[in-house]
């Protein structure tokens, strides 16, 4: 393990994000990113601590299997397991290869990956592992998984101290409005150990603040906080124009026919990035993207459908024509993150349900009101930047020596 120099004698902050950065998906790279390169903007010195369990999309370790709990639980490990075999087997590798550069190059990924809570604990306690700050964030980082139950780590609770460095969140998610009260306990428990709490919906804000007892603040996903990806989009290349652009995950229920209707208004054809979770036919043309083209797809669409929280960002991020629709029946819930972030904007007639074919007529037909969303997107940007240069000021009055962070 390659040691660093302890950032306490230093006089540039050294921060460890925990979050997804190792998922093959947009949305969760595109946050990462966000994140930290607002971080380093601030004249600080961010990195991911390389923490990959398995029980996030590969379901968890097939001992898991022989532990007590629900057929349900087991159930999924299995689905995930044979999900992560197909995506090894069969997934696109051009694709997957350049999600690894992004990773490894853009995101500045390196070091061992670390799989389970000791060893995160054990790198904490090392010379390599000694940071001034550790944040966890974004994404649902704090969603309760079915086969695993509450992950520790990315509450950043370690046994052995992380040898004293300051902890805060930054807009991680629960991924629905309410917790499992069969959850509330232990939550509690590790929300006590932190120095500076931040949720991303008002409803994650409403469990914390219940749990904690304490403020927490409401702050936007890091893709707001850092607000400009135009570089992103203008180093791609071989991503045409006039498109729409389909960002379906979960199903294609409901987005197929809107996507359909936004290219009969547009005239643009509908093209949608290859997921290998789909378990529906393809809509319109599949592209294989890389994470910079998928930034380029949205940037240069005529108009963008999308049921994801993150496409939904993006579209709003390149003041793009678009609607999001709703995931129906059981997935419901999951509707929350993108209602919660239209709403806040002014823009929840933006949101339309996939069989309500004459809503979604109308709105294909009406503008977007950017002059409602852009100075509440500023006041969202402007939240989430306020909350973490105090935190890095606090850190920088309990270390003298760490000098005051450059602002952006």
């Amino acid at each position: 393990m390659t040691e660093i120099s302890m950032s306490k004698t230093t006089s540039i902050p050294r921060i460890g994000i925990f979050t997804y950065h190792f998922s093959d998906n947009f949305g969760a790279l595109m946050q990462a990113y966000g994140l930290r390169r607002w971080l380093m903007d601030q004249g600080c010195e961010a990195e991911f601590v390389n923490y990959h369990p398995e029980h996030v999309e590969a379901g968890g370790s097939l001992a898991d299997l022989l532990k007590s709990g629900s057929l349900k639980s087991k159930a999924k490990i299995v689905y995930l397991k044979l999900s992560a075999l197909q995506r090894k087997l069969f997934g696109n590798r051009d694709q997957i290869e350049m999600f690894h550069r992004f990773q490894s190059g853009t995101l500045g990924v390196s070091g061992p990956v670390l799989r389970t809570a000791e060893e995160v604990d054990a790198f904490l306690a090392s010379p390599g592992g000694r940071f001034d700050m550790l944040i966890c964030g974004s994404d649902q980082i704090w969603a309760p998984s079915q086969q695993y139950g509450i992950d520790p780590v990315y509450y950043l609770d370690f046994p052995g101290g992380a040898q004293g460095a300051r902890r805060i969140s930054y807009a991680p998610s629960f991924g629905r409005a309410t917790l499992d009260p069969a959850y509330e306990t232990e939550v509690a428990g590790y929300l006590a150990g932190f120095d500076g709490l931040s949720a991303r919906e008002k409803s994650g804000v409403e469990i914390v603040e219940t749990l904690a007892q304490r403020p927490t603040a409401w702050v936007p996903d890091p893709t707001i906080l850092l607000g400009d990806y135009s570089g992103l989009a203008a180093a791609a290349a071989n991503v045409g124009e006039g498109h729409v652009f389909c960002y379906a995950l979960r199903t294609g229920q409901g987005i197929r026919e809107v996507a359909a209707m936004a290219g009969e208004k547009t005239g643009g054809k509908v093209l949608s990035p290859y997921n290998i979770h789909r378990r529906w036919p393809e809509i319109g043309e599949t592209v294989y993207p890389s994470p910079e083209q998928w930034i380029a797809h949205v940037a240069k669409a005529s108009f963008v459908v999308s049921n994801s929280f993150h496409g939904t960002v993006f579209s709003i991020l390149f003041r793009k024509p678009f609607l999001t629709v709703g995931l129906p029946g059981s997935r419901a819930a999951l509707n929350e993150r993108s209602k919660n972030l239209l709403s806040s904007l002014g823009l929840l007639d933006r949101f339309v349900m996939g069989d309500d074919t004459e809503t979604v007529r109308r709105r294909l037909g009406e503008p977007v009101d950017w002059e409602t969303a852009e100075p509440k997107l500023a006041a969202l940007q402007a939240s989430g930047r306020g909350y973490l240069r105090s935190e890095l000021q606090a850190l920088k009055e309990d270390h003298p020596v760490l000098q005051e962070a450059h602002h952006a």
